[in-house]
């Protein structure tokens, strides 16, 4: 008896069809297909109806699924603890993060860590939306969250925080002249993400102005899409400094009102709620803590454009 097929016949199920779990455990779909039709021929039981559109358990893959995944749950639970109990910097770290701070923070230091550690492999998913670690099998999930977690399954086990300013492209800035004030920026045009509030701004006498962002001329949760309309011209970009580094020396940006601070970007780490933290986890977000406070090179190309 192959244990394995049991475990992918409930991934399919968990993720709705072959499709989704093929992509989520980089398997080609057709193994995922030859893997339950194995189980259910050992069993002699047909599990899953297929139908060109969706996936539908019959009453026996219902049953079957809701007592044995729990099991293969908690076999990974306790393998991850045991993991964790040991000091070696190896295995599969799955990671979630949004563009922005993956390609510029994540990234890097994951790369350096496979330099260190040949024994570690990572798979880093670049999505804004927030996703809970425990339910899609990720390691570590960076977010930027304003309010408590709903989950008691998870932890915020880091926040990082990342200076952010105001940048513009010198061709917006001469044809609208350099703003003196966030007064001054009710005039020009702005790109946001989707959840942006007021942008708060401290002006260098300690008061906090708001700038509105309701009418902004681009609205993507993507930042690499809202630095390609900055670059542009087409509107004013807030956004994490490290983000605009390569733009600014290569003066296809300016940083405008720079005397004035932005609100940092927080972002949280989140991990599943388990008892033992694995070592690579440890080790990524210790790395990650180091490369924030600058002490591990960053990245001086631009993403492609």
């Amino acid at each position: 008896m192959d244990w394995r097929d049991w475990e992918l016949f409930c991934e399919v199920v968990e993720h709705g069809g072959y499709s989704a779990a093929a992509r989520v455990l980089g398997h080609p779909k057709s193994s995922l297909s030859a893997a339950v039709q194995r189980l259910e021929s050992h069993l002699g039981l047909r599990l899953i109806e297929r139908t060109t559109r969706h996936l539908r358990l019959t009453d026996a893959g219902d049953t079957i699924y809701r007592r044995v995944r729990p099991l293969f749950t908690a076999l990974h639970d306790t393998r991850s603890e045991a993991l964790a109990m040991s000091s070696a910097i190896a295995g599969t770290l799955r990671i979630k993060s949004p563009y922005e701070f993956g390609a510029h923070h994540a990234g890097p230091v994951a790369c350096a860590l496979m330099s260190r550690y040949p024994e570690l492999t990572i798979r880093i998913d670049v999505e804004h939306e927030v996703v809970n670690p425990v339910a899609e099998n990720y390691d570590i999930v960076f977010a930027m969250l304003e309010a408590p977690l709903p989950s008691a399954a998870i932890v915020i086990r880091r926040v990082f925080s990342l200076e952010r300013g105001l940048f513009a492209a010198p061709a917006l800035l001469d044809r609208l002249g350099e703003p003196r004030t966030v007064a001054d920026l009710a005039h020009f045009p702005l790109l946001a993400g989707p959840t942006d509030t007021p942008w708060a701004v401290t002006a260098p006498g300690g008061a906090v102005e708001h700038l509105a962002v309701e009418k902004a001329r681009l609205v993507s949760s993507n930042a690499h899409i809202r630095l390609e309309a900055a670059l542009a011209g087409h509107g004013v970009l807030r956004v994490t400094a490290s983000f605009t580094a390569a733009a600014v020396q290569a003066g296809r940006l300016r940083r405008i009102l720079p005397d004035h601070v932005c609100e940092p970007l927080n972002v949280h780490a989140l991990l599943p709620a388990r008892q033992f933290v694995p070592a690579k986890v440890r080790c990524f977000l210790d790395a990650l803590e180091a490369h924030a406070r600058g002490e591990v090179a960053a990245p001086t190309d631009m993403p492609p454009g």
